[in-house]
């Protein structure tokens, strides 16, 4: 009976143990592209011209994430995610989300770290992979590379809480309010503002979804409100497609004009392949970019992915940037770095291989 005991002991501490194991994941994304970007500057002494071709690395990762039980309804949960690059351009780890929180049945969800911002939780409308895989930057800065310029982008924020509200009676909402903190590590050289924001999703599982967030001084120095909707038209006829739409608005604290962003998009599922596939197309327009009422662009992108597995999956995709009166820092004759205004064309082909663990 002892013995018997002691092995029904020994089982139960095992199961525990294995529950509380975290799980080990993350993804390599390599891909080749053709790049061919031009700067035509109004003084032609700083135009800039790029032809070649790039191996790049797009969101690999690694990392672990779990949880435990801290009572019958409260769990502590966890995350510890990195960037990685399997390309060698970059050989340090750079951190992603990473956080240490409780999450509780009646209560939600508190997580506190390094977080992806709110206005990041209604971002179901980009279809882009790889180059394109993002809003971009709305701004060129000293030496960048030259890269499509598109509406403000949402970002990791440092020093943040989340909180996650819970399901009531099955409500198809979605909440989220995020506070993030100015710890002052620059010892008062600059005033930032502590952040906040709210993401709000509207999802009934009928294929149509809604969504609104809100954050100020997070990802800019000012506000952001940012709309999206989704509808799954193979939920009402024979048409694997989905459309989306995301209109975004920003007010900078520096500037008097607001940054308008439109992004329109269509994804199908294509059925007449022995694995799952699907094409894509993606339209973006920014007014006043980076609060300039002179500086405006326009983006077209089409694509598509094949999945060989679930977790192995080629992509192919192609696209063009176009960007008015865009204002940089360049060197002169004498290496002094002076201002520029000028227009970007950004054409990329490529195609990868990623694969999820």
């Amino acid at each position: 009976m002892k013995k018997l005991l002691l092995a029904s002991a020994v089982a139960a501490l095992s199961v525990s143990a294995a529950q509380a194991a975290p799980t080990i994941y993350g993804k390599a994304f390599v891909a080749a592209d053709y790049v061919n970007a031009e700067f035509d500057s109004n003084n032609n002494t700083f135009d800039r011209d790029e032809d070649t071709v790039e191996i790049n690395s797009y969101s690999s990762r690694i990392g672990l994430k779990g949880s435990e039980a801290m009572t019958a309804d409260t769990d502590v949960v966890y995350q510890l995610e990195y960037g990685i690059r399997p390309d060698g351009e970059d050989r340090t780890f750079k951190s992603r989300d990473t956080y240490l929180g409780v999450k509780n049945k009646n209560f939600g969800e508190v997580r506190a770290g390094r977080n992806q911002s709110t206005l990041d939780y209604i971002n179901n409308v980009i279809v882009n992979e790889g180059y394109w895989d993002n809003l971009g930057s709305n701004n060129l800065n000293s030496n960048q590379q030259l890269a499509g310029l598109n509406m403000s982008d949402s970002g990791r924020i440092n020093n943040s809480i989340i909180w996650k509200a819970p399901k009531y009676n099955n409500m198809p909402l979605d909440f989220a309010l995020m506070y993030s903190s100015d710890r002052n590590e620059d010892n008062g050289l600059t005033d930032k503002d502590d952040g906040y924001g709210a993401a709000l999703t509207f999802d009934q599982g009928t294929g149509f979804t809604l969504g609104v967030a809100y954050d100020k001084d997070q990802n800019i120095s000012g506000d952001i409100i940012r709309g999206t909707a989704t509808v799954n038209l193979g939920k009402y006829m024979a048409a694997p497609v989905t459309l989306g739409a995301l209109y975004q608005q920003a007010d900078f604290d520096y500037s008097s004009e607001d940054e308008k962003g439109l992004v329109v998009s269509a994804n199908m599922d294509l059925n007449n392949f022995a694995r799952p596939a699907n094409v894509y197309v993606q339209y973006n327009n920014t007014e006043s970019l980076d609060g300039n009422k002179d500086s405006d662009s326009d983006q077209i992108v089409v694509g598509g992915k094949y999945f060989f597995k679930d977790n192995l999956i080629m992509h192919a995709y192609a696209g063009m940037n176009k960007a008015d009166n865009v204002s940089t820092k360049a060197a002169d004759i004498d290496d002094n770095m002076v201002n520029t205004i000028g227009d970007t064309e950004v054409f990329v082909a490529g195609t990868g291989l990623e694969y999820r663990f």
